[in-house]
């Protein structure tokens, strides 16, 4: 499990760069699935597509008292993914990650 674990560990890091790290990340687990780059990639592919999706609901209303805390809370999300990455734990994200695991099972 631990060697899985390092193998995995730079797709996983590396797919928390939004979501061309996601696209990358994706490409560098193709050909040998690592289980636990699939498990940060599915994470980090649902924080992306969240960040995009509220930035662009959000972004109408141009205001800091929605838009800021928006971006701690995506911010404090992502950082909870990235260090579970690099300290090598396949915990999901608070509130998101089971659904995010979830919805984006095909994704191996």
């Amino acid at each position: 499990m631990n060697n899985s674990i390092e193998e995995g560990k730079t797709a996983a890091i590396t797919s928390y760069i939004l979501i061309v790290g996601v696209l990358i990340a994706m490409s560098m687990n193709s050909e040998n699935k690592n289980s636990f780059a699939s498990f940060h990639i599915r994470q980090a592919l649902g924080l992306s597509l969240a960040f995009i999706s509220f930035g662009a609901i959000i972004s109408n209303f141009d205001s800091f008292f929605i838009t800021f805390p928006m971006w701690i809370c995506i911010s404090v999300l992502w950082s909870y993914g990235i260090f579970s990455a690099i300290q090598g734990h396949t915990k999901p994200i608070p509130l998101v990650g089971e659904l995010f695991q979830k919805w984006f099972k095909s994704i191996s």
